[in-house]
């Protein structure tokens, strides 16, 4: 029996890697090494992104923001408080991608995820992700994955500037860009709020229960890839 979808939109934290590679081992390391933004304030995506923190943080709670030091301490108060803003995920991008390219960070990969990404291209089902992260995070720690680059099989990557993921809309931006039937588009998340969002565009999900002692309420749900792919040819 064949898949029964064209499309894989995947996320990313406690479904493809672990969150505790994100909050141990990501955040940690732009934190210690948050000096390093100024090194980037050259580049035109940097002085957009410091506008963007500014206006966010003036927004916010009133504070203003004149030096690249309070900058610093603004990203440092929204690292620690898990903050979605995209100017942030944009900056911890940059830094991270030095620390990919230096060897100190590998992407965390549960083992069965390249093996059912690889089965799923050969059979001619193309993969996405979409994650709160910023579309050049996602990049990093697929190509420098533990398990080799694993860019290769995926042909797209959305992040917040398509919209929140727990916003039914977001979901009907990406139906939009695919050009794809929602009902044919599988999107496997561990966050129920973000499967019910992705359902009310109309895609189909399952949700991913990587701790055993994890519930769902779901129509669908997997423990590991193994299982998401028996679901393919059901749902």
């Amino acid at each position: 029996m064949g898949y029964k979808c064209r499309f894989i939109l995947s996320d990313i934290e406690g479904t493809t890697s672990s969150i505790s590679f994100v909050n141990d081992e990501l955040f940690p390391y732009f934190r210690k090494n948050i000096d390093q933004v100024t090194l980037f304030a050259h580049l035109p995506q940097v002085k957009n992104a410091f506008n963007e923190i500014i206006a966010i943080s003036q927004q916010e709670d009133g504070t203003i923001l004149t030096t690249s030091e309070d900058v610093k301490q603004k990203l440092l108060q929204w690292s620690l408080a898990d903050k979605k803003y995209t100017p942030l995920k944009m900056l911890q991008g940059l830094i991270w991608e030095k620390g990919y390219k230096l060897g100190e960070l590998k992407g965390h990969m549960y083992d069965d995820v390249a093996p059912s990404f690889e089965k799923w291209k050969l059979n001619g089902i193309d993969l996405g992700i979409y994650s709160s992260g910023s579309v050049a995070a996602q990049e990093l720690i697929f190509k420098y994955a533990s398990c080799g680059d694993m860019t290769k099989w995926i042909s797209h990557y959305f992040d917040t500037r398509i919209g929140g993921k727990r916003e039914s809309r977001s979901y009907e931006q990406i139906v939009n860009v695919l050009g794809i039937n929602p009902g044919e588009i599988v999107f496997l998340s561990d966050i129920e709020e973000e499967l019910s969002a992705a359902n009310q565009a109309g895609l189909r999900t399952i949700h991913l229960l990587r701790n055993d002692n994890d519930k769902s309420s779901s129509s669908y749900f997997a423990r590991d890839f193994l299982e998401v792919d028996k679901l393919l040819h059901q749902i």
